[in-house]
């Protein structure tokens, strides 16, 4: 039954770096050169595919030419691929724990962004005993990025509000207000006109797992403890049961006597808690100052992780695993081989196409009895 459950997403992603590399292999000037023999050609289109995924893999996994000198800098890409997911998983378990109960949280991104002020004003602003000044700064960006969520929570619960249309909502106050704090003398750095804040504390970093020289961080250790956390919020709580009660059938359970109320505040308490760690993670551990540009795109690629991780804890982890090795890997395919950095997004693109469109991925590979995202989401995402 696990098997397949995970035989769609699987195949999905083949797809999808199949296709990608037809993209690639027929977009190149020799490869279409040669098409007045078709066997050199075919030859050809396989070395340039080939080529472009081994770069990719050698910009996300392992390096020889980097191990030459010492063997485990060659991981230096599988570092990057960890520091890039550790943010991903977050907000990848917010958005899936919102879809367990029922709800479209797409606003991980401004959520993100609370919990990075958060972090960054309690790790610039405020001397003190390191592990503390980690911890403390940690709490805020809960604090502040719960409170944002849970009040989506309440807006639903108490006014009937789409969360959908209100976490978008958010989402352009979020980045606005980040705007606005980082023109303001409490955020922006001394001496500079552009927006940056002033860098966290050395007392508030996150230590790094693997050396100075290498960027994974202890934050990548976080995420697995909380998504281990909410697989048992979500399969061994009593909580996690009226999450997944409402998200199977609100009216059932409000018969039943849960509050649905409180169930969606809670909810979105939580997803937004996740995610600002998630932002949290992000400052401490990795970038240590706070730019407008620090949400990137966390915030809906979480939402593409959550749907390829089948809204599922363990899932979850391994989607943003890939959506790291592939932002990670790109810079290197870009310089190694020409291809452009588009391909990765291209890949993403394929893959929600993949998952989105499981009737297509059957048909290709005949497959029977296999429980489709879609069917999953029609029972409140409680499989």
């Amino acid at each position: 039954m696990k098997f397949k459950k995970l035989l769609l997403p699987a195949l999905s992603i083949f797809m999808a770096f199949f296709v990608g590399g037809i993209l690639v292999a027929f977009s190149d000037a020799q490869v279409l050169a040669l098409k007045s023999d078709p066997l050199s050609m075919l030859s050809k289109a396989l070395a340039t595919a080939g080529n472009t995924y081994w770069a990719l893999f050698r910009g996300s996994i392992f390096d020889p030419q980097l191990a030459e000198g010492h063997f485990w800098q060659g991981f230096y890409p599988f570092s990057e691929t960890l520091t890039v997911a550790t943010p991903l998983i977050l907000t990848g378990l917010s958005v899936a724990l919102a879809f367990r109960a029922g709800l479209f949280n797409i606003g991980a991104q401004g959520q993100f962004i609370a919990g990075a002020i958060g972090a960054s004003w309690v790790g610039f602003t405020f001397q003190m005993p390191i592990v503390i000044h980690t911890l403390a700064a940690i709490l805020a960006a809960i604090l502040f990025s719960g409170i944002y969520g849970g009040l989506v929570g309440l807006l639903k619960a108490r006014t009937g509000a789409h969360e959908v249309i209100v976490t978008i909502m958010l989402n352009y106050i979020a980045g606005y207000f980040l705007l606005w704090l980082l023109s303001t003398t409490a955020f922006l750095r001394p001496g500079r006109q552009d927006p940056i804040a002033p860098e966290v504390l050395e007392s508030s970093r996150l230590p790094r797992l693997f050396g100075p020289d290498l960027r994974a961080n202890i934050g990548f250790v976080i995420a697995l403890v909380v998504a281990g956390l909410i697989w048992w919020l979500l399969n061994r709580s009593t909580w996690g049961f009226r999450f997944r009660a409402v998200g199977a059938n609100a009216s059932a359970s409000r018969t039943a006597g849960i509050s649905v109320a409180r169930v969606t505040t809670s909810v979105m308490f939580i997803a937004g808690a996740l995610a600002g760690l998630g932002g949290a993670v992000q400052v401490l551990g990795s970038e240590y100052a706070m730019t407008s540009g620090i949400g990137g795109s966390f915030g809906f690629d979480a939402i593409t992780v959550a749907l390829l991780g089948r809204a599922t804890p363990v899932g979850t982890v391994f989607a943003a695993l890939l959506f790291g090795a592939l932002r990670a890997g790109g810079l290197t395919m870009q310089s190694s081989t020409d291809t452009p950095l588009d391909l990765v997004l291209v890949i993403q693109a394929l893959v929600v196409l993949f998952i989105a469109a499981p009737a297509l991925v059957k048909a290709i590979f005949r497959l029977k009895n296999v429980e489709s995202t879609q069917t999953i989401a029609s029972k409140g995402w409680n499989g």
